[in-house]
């Protein structure tokens, strides 16, 4: 199957010891194996929280693990070498690699300065509360432990459209420098969202701009990555990655795969953003997170017809990066909406199994999250994924006609043995449904892969018959001599 099936390399809780560059290359056979052909790794770059540091507090992009900053040499993840191994050892077995980029702000800054500010109320960023007045800002980055090795520049508060915090002060709000006034082509959350943490990139000053070119032209060269997994962009000036990713576009000479983060449960929102970013930016399906979340978490009252409306794997499939769950999600974070077990495998059918988008498999529901007592999914997923793999062909059709049990078909091609399934999954009680695969299978005998169902079904002449389901599960019908197959591979 020529398409894109995604893993997130990572969750928030891993061990933080350096070593999980190494650990990410050792495994590529097997991720492989799996049934990926693609990961996005976490940010290499070194952060405010050093060893400590998830990736998303950016101190000095040029630091993946190389320097002696924020107390450390290696990253969270391992040293700059080590990175640049683990990308070579994932490419050599046939899996793109996914850099995450994190422009929105810089944090942990080496000097202060005083600059003239504006402080604004955090739940409405048009309405200013103060004059104009001074403030001791950090705002000035010399990385000295790099001392100018990759580039010599000096990032000040002019790089920069606002703070968090007035040291002078010791006062925490959010303030605007010099009349800059905030970005208005950026989520209108709270007012205006341009201001999110840390020193606030200004995408307006030519030098900002000038040099998040430079450095992503040395970090695409040096990486060779096959895309990237862009941080925050409903906070960033919407057509800002435009001439950026052009470029590093063509310094690639072919095209990347890039996916925004644009967290907004509004498919409106997510549409407006890919139209104004100039439709080379695929988005993160949010408002499908959601649903899978309100169906695992209704006590069987959420209508599962619905499970696809407002969501851009219905309104913008070729865009959607469709999830479950990922590192904001997992419980503990800022954006905790977990999809509890019982309801995992039904949601990652919905994503793994489906034409539309590209499905992204988060690292806590393949591997688990041991520091939260969360185990793996465990072996229905692997089965999945090797079904996605093998017989995801043919033609797609829907049976969205119940509340509560839905169903559909992908029909398989007479070229590629034995492909085509029936997946038939409910939120609340058992039943059936009726469903046709394809003539092609006619006379054949289908079980259910997953074990839920434990009776066969016989296709009849026309390739249809009755497909069980029981309560608040998932069956997942396939050609019966295929499931001794995979039952081989997979342990």
């Amino acid at each position: 199957m020529d398409s894109r099936t995604i893993l997130q390399g990572f969750e928030w809780y891993l061990p933080a010891d350096g070593q999980h560059w190494r650990r990410l290359a050792e495994s590529a056979v097997k991720i492989k194996q799996l049934g990926f052909n693609g990961i996005w790794l976490p940010p290499a770059y070194k952060g405010v929280k050093g060893r400590n540091e998830v990736g998303y507090a950016p101190y000095d992009l040029y630091d993946l693990g190389e320097f002696d900053q924020k107390g450390t040499i290696p990253t969270k993840y391992g040293t700059k070498d080590e990175y640049l191994n683990c990308i070579k050892a994932l490419k050599k077995n046939g899996i793109a690699v996914y850099g995450d980029i994190v422009f929105d702000h810089f944090m942990g800054a080496d000097e202060k300065e005083d600059v003239s500010a504006i402080k604004y109320c955090p739940k409405n960023r048009n309405e200013a509360i103060s004059g104009e007045e001074e403030i001791l800002a950090w705002t000035k980055y010399t990385f000295p432990g790099r001392n100018k090795k990759y580039n010599d520049y000096i990032w000040t508060w002019k790089n920069f459209s606002g703070v968090d915090f007035d040291e002078r002060r010791k006062d925490h709000g959010i303030f605007n420098f010099e009349r800059k006034g905030w970005e208005q082509q950026v989520d209108q959350e709270n007012g205006n969202f341009d201001y999110l943490m840390g020193c606030n990139l200004d995408m307006d000053y030519p030098e900002t701009v000038e040099q998040l070119d430079k450095w992503g032209k040395w970090y695409q060269e040096l990486t060779d990555v096959d895309g990237y997994r862009l941080d925050a962009v409903k906070h960033i000036k919407f057509n800002f990655f435009t001439n950026w990713l052009l470029n590093r576009r063509k310094e690639k000479g072919q095209d990347l795969f890039v996916v925004g983060e644009y967290w907004n449960g509004s498919i409106g929102k997510l549409v407006e953003y890919i139209d104004r970013s100039g439709a080379i930016i695929s988005m993160f399906d949010v408002p499908l997170h959601y649903h899978l979340y309100q169906a695992a978490t209704s006590n069987g009252n959420y209508d599962m017809r619905n499970i696809f409306k407002g969501t851009l794997a219905q309104e913008r499939a070729e865009w959607a990066v469709t999830f479950v769950d990922n590192h904001d999600t997992q419980q503990g974070q800022s954006l905790e909406s977990w999809v509890p077990s019982w309801f995992k495998v039904q949601a990652y059918a919905l994503i793994l199994l489906r034409k539309a988008g590209t499905p992204v498999v988060f690292w806590g529901d393949l591997f688990g999250i041991p520091s939260r007592n969360i185990d793996p999914v465990g072996r229905q997923l692997d089965l999945l994924l090797k079904i996605r793999e093998d017989l995801a062909y043919g033609k797609e059709m829907d049976y969205f006609d119940d509340p509560d049990i839905i169903g559909w078909v992908r029909t398989g091609t007479l070229d590629q043995n034995k492909s085509g399934y029936a997946v038939v999954m409910t939120n609340a009680q058992a039943g059936s449904k009726k469903m046709t695969i394809s003539a092609i299978h006619a006379g054949k005998t289908f079980i259910d892969v997953l074990g839920n169902c434990t009776e066969k079904v016989i296709l009849d002449q026309t390739g249809s018959s009755l497909f069980p389901v029981k309560d608040g599960s998932i069956s997942v019908y396939i050609e019966e001599e295929l499931v001794r197959e995979l039952n081989k591979i997979i342990v």
